[in-house]
């Protein structure tokens, strides 16, 4: 077993010798490719004086299955139904939050680990939604690495009504990994569009920022993101970014008691060590600067509500990654994490790793 896999390096790093991106896998930093997209019906969207908006990481459809970078099994690869059917569930919680605004990650568009079902398509054509723009975050023809095949997964902004001048905006790559690491690993983005209702045109900005980085990447990422709202911001230009920002709120300062052992020495999954995560506890300046769809104080709350650190793989969530900021306003005490029925109807989590978090913007 042994030498199949160090024949595997030996061959995949001889390619690098012969071809700069032999596996398609590399998107340029000034490569601000967005993909657009329709559903395939269009429905009417009724105008009001405020969007609804909604950031949820979906995780490929990959529901609660324990798969091998989760730390709890080796799943790597789902059938067509497994997909379908968590997309459908998906689908269903999308119609009864029923967004204006949708901001998704890890949406696959054309994996393996997915049945290459276009998960983007899928949501439009299942929900209200009838606009999308989409810029990849991992994407590569092959990932020779634990049977991961074919690979095209990124962020995704949906839409009730038409978007206009979509961009992707690389972010800092993990400098502390090695070159072949790095050539097959996450490339990660700001994907930015803009949307017109009632004369007004908003800014949109959907991130998922670095999970696993020890060399202060996600700290750049985040002074990048907070350079670009703050160039907005000086042209007077209303935003409402949202996403995945792998980070917790300031002032969880018992982030460190979390028990999450689960990970094999070695794996390259292993949980952060304390001193960084209580040091990147402290660069959400955004809390500072711009309105919250969720006050730091209620994210803290949530942790009593739902029981101490744990590390039950099964047990509820008690971290908050998920946030929506505007240089704008919400409607006062309109931002929810739909974790539960109390938030109405559904319950996400036997869905994605992560709650759907939504808002209510003020246009006017």
């Amino acid at each position: 077993m042994k030498k199949v896999k160090l024949l595997v390096y030996w061959s995949v790093a001889s390619l690098f010798f012969i071809s700069c991106d032999p596996f398609n896998a590399i998107i340029e930093e000034d490569d601000d490719t967005v993909v657009l997209y329709e559903a395939s019906d269009i429905k009417m969207a009724e105008i009001d004086s405020t969007l609804k908006v909604v950031t949820w990481n979906i995780k490929f459809g990959g529901g609660r299955i324990d798969f091998f970078f989760d730390c709890h099994g080796d799943r790597v690869l789902m059938s067509a139904a497994e997909v379908l059917s968590n997309m459908e569930e998906i689908a269903a919680n999308i119609r009864h939050i029923n967004p204006d605004i949708l901001y998704v990650q890890e949406a696959d568009i054309d994996a393996k680990r997915s049945a290459y079902i276009n998960q983007v398509q899928y949501i439009l054509d299942h929900s209200d939604l009838n606009y999308a723009v989409y810029a990849s975050q991992w994407k590569a023809d092959y990932v020779p690495s634990d049977g991961i095949g074919q690979m095209n997964s990124g962020n995704a902004i949906l839409s009730k009504f038409p978007l206009d001048n979509a961009e992707r905006v690389a972010l800092p790559l993990i400098g502390e990994q090695s070159g072949l690491v790095q050539y097959f690993y996450l490339r990660r983005n700001i994907l930015t569009t803009d949307v017109i209702v009632q004369n007004t045109k908003v800014a949109l900005l959907n991130t998922h920022t670095s999970a696993y980085s020890t060399d202060g990447t996600k700290k750049q990422q985040l002074e990048l993101i907070e350079k670009r709202i703050a160039a907005l911001e000086s042209n007077g230009k209303p935003f409402v970014l949202g996403g995945d920002f792998n980070n917790l709120p300031a002032g969880s300062t018992k982030f460190c008691e979390f028990n999450d052992d689960a990970c094999v020495e070695g794996s390259g999954y292993e949980t952060l060590p304390c001193n960084v995560l209580e040091e990147e506890l402290g660069n959400m300046k955004i809390y500072d600067a711009y309105e919250a769809a969720i006050p730091q104080a209620k994210y803290l709350l949530n942790q009593a509500k739902y029981g101490s650190f744990t590390s039950d793989k099964d047990g509820f969530w008690n971290r908050k990654l998920d946030y929506i900021f505007t240089n704008g306003s919400f409607v006062e005490n309109s931002g929810l994490v739909h974790q539960d029925f109390s938030t109405g109807g559904f319950e996400t989590m036997p869905l994605s790793d992560h709650a759907p978090v939504s808002v209510i913007y003020k246009l006017n």
